[in-house]
């Protein structure tokens, strides 16, 4: 698979061309034997999808175990828990795209989906795929599912702002993960994870964010869809309590050498512009309890 003009602006302007190019590999559109195994063992996923107005949101997925089910090795079958309460199944009804993450916190694993998607019922989603691809473990604080907090569920109850909260600001200076949501016209959608210490997203003022892009795998699918399509979702997920924060806007990339040596480790940061924040409470079943922070967190 070839990278597209986004992806290939941001590997030469980080001099990392060359490794990219080897990385393509890497790339593929079935659903290979490892995965498919490592599917059947997931209550946790990330959706990138599109609204009606070309915003994209960050969405949270999960289930039983294997409720990412494989129907065969370019198909899948999500049977997500809460999905007719999420914007996401809307998204979807008006613009087939997704990007999908399934991740493995305790293990330290994830794993990339991007296709298309079809809704034959409120409580499933159909995903024909176009890419596929394991990613590594960096930056992943490792967690782990508290299965007997999951039965006393309070009713779930959504809010709807244009700007951050105080408790809002306070969520997200807080946090140690994120996960990130973006969509190239002409390629699709795309969701990543991203974390650190807690204070690596730094909140500007109730409309803006920026946080730091650590070292990775030098392919860069979120910024070189950031860079030809600037509209952008973060998630933030409580993982203690079962509440969701989305955030729907514009990024740019920063490359300005004052800025990224106020950020330990930075190799570029992203500037997020608010539009949007969707906050949901008690929309999670599952609970995770924290592990240890990822050995590979600049400091």
């Amino acid at each position: 698979m070839d990278f597209h003009s986004g992806e290939i602006a941001i590997q030469n302007h980080a001099g990392v061309r060359e490794e990219a190019q080897q990385l393509r590999r890497m790339l593929g559109n079935i659903i290979k034997p490892a995965a498919q195994e490592f599917l059947r063992n997931q209550q946790l996923a990330v959706a990138s999808t599109v609204d009606a107005k070309g915003r994209v949101w960050a969405s949270l997925l999960t289930g039983d175990l294997g409720f990412v089910r494989v129907l065969n090795k370019q198909t899948l079958e999500i049977h997500p828990t809460f999905l007719s309460r999420d914007l996401l199944n809307q998204n979807l009804a008006s613009h087939n795209a997704i990007g999908l993450l399934v991740i493995d916190l305790a293990n330290r694993r994830r794993l990339r989906l991007n296709g298309k998607a079809n809704l034959p019922s409120d409580d499933k989603i159909i995903v024909e795929l176009d890419q596929v691809f394991f990613n590594c473990p960096k930056y992943i604080q490792s967690r782990h599912i508290e299965t007997e907090l999951t039965q006393s569920l309070q009713q779930p109850e959504v809010l709807t702002r244009d700007a951050l909260s105080q408790t809002d600001e306070s969520w997200i200076t807080q946090a140690d993960t994120f996960f990130i949501a973006s969509y190239h016209p002409e390629v699709g959608a795309d969701a990543s994870h991203r974390g650190g210490f807690p204070g690596f997203v730094r909140v500007i003022n109730s409309h803006k964010l920026v946080f730091p892009d650590y070292a990775g795998n030098n392919m860069f699918q979120t910024l070189g869809n950031l860079l030809v399509n600037p509209y952008t979702g973060l998630l933030f997920v409580n993982f203690e309590s079962g509440h969701t924060l989305q955030l729907t806007g514009q990024a740019k990339v920063i490359w300005e050498a004052k800025r990224l040596s106020e950020f330990a480790g930075a190799q570029r940061l992203v500037e997020f512009d608010i539009e949007q924040v969707l906050e949901s409470r008690n929309v999670c079943p599952l609970r995770w309890r924290f592990g240890e922070y990822s050995p590979a967190n600049p400091s």
